[in-house]
């Protein structure tokens, strides 16, 4: 609220904006007086000395009506681009203090369903000012450009000027369903494996070759299957269908392990490689609290 006294005064640059605006939008000193809880004589003065400040006539006033000078119109936008980048930069430190507005977050398809979409409700229910924006996608989002507050990725991460947080890690593990086991034997060695039918990924960068350890060496074996997919979630389930084995993150499995309906094989030959999880965001000072708490809140929840 505006006060006579700080308008006497002259000093509040921002606050005589404010009242130049509103006289303008309003039509009249009366009608700025009232929003702003000013007398009209209070709003004339302080255009008044608004105008002497400047040196130049900013309003014509007549009994009827105001009018905007050239110099008044020009005063007019300037003085609505400053009062609109003080409020955004209000808006943006109260945003970094207190969490609060639409947080975006990209994750991948299998991981997000499985281990992060669980936890959305307890986040919800603890920052009731946070909007969660989720979506699953195995594409990788340019957080950089602005595609998404936060990504959830697996593997090596590229080098970047993001920030990365590291979440956990999943084991990888072949998975096959007891009734597909009693149909074609359980593989005992990862040579037994070129008799069975070994689900893979169908990433690019994904080689028909699962790796092994044998006596404190390591080998990749050259395996062959029927169905290809993009998730490790995808290929779980054709596993517990007892459609043939997979190789997958321990995390998309652990339900089926839990319940019986998978079994790891061959797991003294695992070479115990894991996949490491961050999330990746845009750092440094001016981190919205919203993005640094659903952080800390991952890497405390996730398993």
């Amino acid at each position: 609220m505006l006060s006579e006294a700080k308008l006497a005064g002259g000093t509040d640059r921002a606050r005589a904006l404010e009242l130049f605006v509103a006289v303008v939008e309003q039509g009249s000193f009366s009608g700025a007086g009232r929003l702003l809880d000013l007398s009209p004589s209070a709003v004339s003065r302080a255009i008044d000395r608004i105008e002497a400040r400047l040196g130049v006539r900013l309003l014509l006033r007549s009994t009827r009506a105001l009018a905007l000078t050239s110099e008044g119109q020009s005063y007019l936008q300037m003085a609505r681009r400053i009062l609109a980048d003080l409020d955004d930069a209000e808006q943006l430190i109260a945003d970094q203090g207190a969490p609060r507005g639409r947080l975006r977050i990209s994750a991948a398809l299998s991981h997000g369903r499985l281990c992060v979409v669980p936890l959305l409700g307890a986040f919800a229910a603890r920052h009731p000012h946070i909007l969660v924006d989720i979506a699953l996608t195995d594409t990788l989002v340019d957080v950089a450009a602005g595609q998404a507050d936060i990504a959830i990725r697996f593997g090596p991460l590229a080098d970047s000027t993001l920030t990365a947080r590291k979440l956990g890690e999943t084991r990888r593990v072949i998975v096959a369903a007891p009734d597909y086991l009693a149909r074609n034997g359980t593989p005992q060695e990862p040579e037994d494996l070129h008799g069975h039918n070994c689900l893979n990924f169908n990433f690019r960068r994904a080689e028909p070759v699962w790796p092994f350890l044998r006596e404190g060496r390591e080998f990749a074996l050259s395996v062959k299957g029927s169905i290809e997919a993009n998730n490790g979630e995808t290929l779980g389930q054709l596993a517990a269908a007892g459609v043939g084995l997979a190789r997958v993150g321990r995390f998309s499995v652990d339900r089926e392990i839990a319940d019986g309906r998978l079994v790891p094989i061959l797991e003294a030959f695992n070479p115990g490689d894991v996949e490491f999880i961050h999330a990746v965001f845009v750092g440094g000072y001016s981190t919205p609290a919203r993005i640094r708490v659903f952080v800390d809140f991952l890497a405390a929840n996730l398993r």
